[in-house]
């Protein structure tokens, strides 16, 4: 009897072991995040290269993981993101009571504009572990755009979880309600010209004889399609690697409706100091991405950690680019760690770019907007997080778990600077 109750015992033990598993998220999660964006700059692409570039911007982000079963976790991701920017407001410069001028804000509709969104996905978690499968869905919208967006992933780790390989894909359809720049709408199918009122109220300096080459868009829609592969290694007790492929195939208005273009073989309208466009950027309706990138996190010993990443991108409209990143977290506590962080970007010029008054006007395709020009880039940052994995400080219900603050500043060799601050909040449920 009791060699029965021992081997009894001993199965029962064995299907426990077999039965438990670990949740994948143990209770409900909460993550606020916001930040504060300025920038500066002279090369505005609304007014065609030249102008304010100077926006800034504020965002809110609610991020809530729940718990459905041991297996399953659903998390929801609202933000919103509010911005004033005296560029945007030269969409239509002749609004104010003051002379018109790229390097002045203009107080239109334009100058500030809320996006929001609203991304929902849910991950399944097979009973080892080792197999994870993701699908989301999401909308965003502000005033001349709507997108719609899904996609899915599929994660699996082997070697005891020292091997992880990944898989994402993500469909995009966006559609843009054109605005045109205000001197461009008379010139429309159904536009009067120069008989339009912003003409016969205003006096054209220049070539008064102001005729744009401009015509709307056929079509405002725009799709994307990408597809992603990673692979992260367990290289050495301290060491991990990783690498990573994106592939992104774009198609539609990849032109902006409301950036201008000046020709060198147009001669130059104005009115008040602010020249009339010539055209808005022509560019391609395909673009095909690709980017290279490779992680190295070193764990130095219990006080330092070197976080290294390096990636590699070009596309079919000539860009190449390189970026290298460092970041040293060092622990000062068992609650503060500090990580400083330096960033360097490199870019080549698109085919179609070139600055103000330099473009042809026989050309098929052209921008002067200066994200697609050549320039390097630095960027420094420094953070500080704090952390309590026991969360002993409460706000309701909630447990604050973690707390991270941000801050990067931005330069490149041309005359655009900018700076951003973050501050990111970790609550867990009782």
């Amino acid at each position: 009897m009791f060699l029965c109750i021992v081997g009894y015992a001993q199965e029962q033990s064995k299907d426990s072991v077999q039965v438990y598993k670990k949740r994948v998220l143990e209770t409900t999660e909460i993550d606020f995040l916001s930040s504060y964006y300025s920038q500066e700059g002279d090369n505005a692409a609304v007014s065609g290269g030249i102008g304010t570039e100077e926006l800034t911007d504020f965002t809110a982000t609610f991020i809530i993981s729940i718990p459905m079963n041991d297996d399953d976790v659903l998390t929801i991701d609202a933000g919103v993101s509010a911005y004033t920017s005296a560029s945007s407001s030269n969409v239509d410069p002749f609004d104010a009571g003051s002379p018109a001028d790229p390097f002045v804000a203009s107080s239109g509709a334009s100058a500030g504009d809320v996006w929001s969104s609203l991304t929902g996905s849910y991950s399944h978690s097979s009973d080892d572990r080792n197999d994870i499968w993701s699908a989301k869905v999401s909308i965003a919208a502000e005033y001349d755009y709507f997108s719609v967006g899904f996609g899915g992933s599929y994660t699996k780790l082997f070697n005891e979880k020292n091997t992880e390989i990944s898989v994402n894909a993500n469909v995009f359809i966006d559609s843009w309600t054109a605005i045109y720049p205000y001197e461009l709408r008379p010139f429309s199918e159904n536009g009067n010209g120069l008989s339009n009122g912003l003409f016969t109220q205003n006096t054209i300096t220049g070539n008064t004889n102001y005729m744009p080459s401009f015509s709307e868009f056929d079509s405002e829609g725009r799709n994307s399609y990408a597809v992603g592969f990673g692979l992260s290694q367990i290289l050495h007790k301290n060491v991990q690697g990783s690498l990573a492929i994106d592939l992104v195939q774009q198609q539609g208005l990849l032109s902006t409706p409301f950036q201008r273009v000046y020709f060198a073989d147009v001669a130059d309208s104005f009115i008040d100091n602010f020249q009339l466009a010539d055209d808005v950027e022509q560019l391609p309706d395909s673009r095909f991405k690709v980017a290279i990138g490779g992680r190295l996190n070193w764990y130095l010993n219990e006080y330092v950690t070197l976080r290294t990443f390096y990636r590699y991108y070009f596309d079919d409209w000539g860009i190449n680019s390189h970026t290298a990143s460092i970041e040293v977290p060092v622990k000062l506590s068992r609650k503060f760690t500090i990580y400083p962080s330096y960033r360097f970007y490199n870019q080549s010029a698109a085919d179609y770019f070139a600055p103000a008054n330099v473009n042809l006007s026989t050309a098929e395709f052209y921008t002067s907007d200066y994200d697609l020009s050549e320039y390097n880039a630095n960027q420094f940052g420094f953070g500080i997080s704090y952390t309590d994995i026991f969360a002993k400080t409460h706000i309701w219900k909630y447990g604050l778990k973690s707390i991270d603050l941000k801050y990067y500043k931005y330069d490149r060799d041309t005359t655009f600077t900018s700076s951003i601050i973050t501050v990111g909040f970790n609550f867990v449920m009782d």
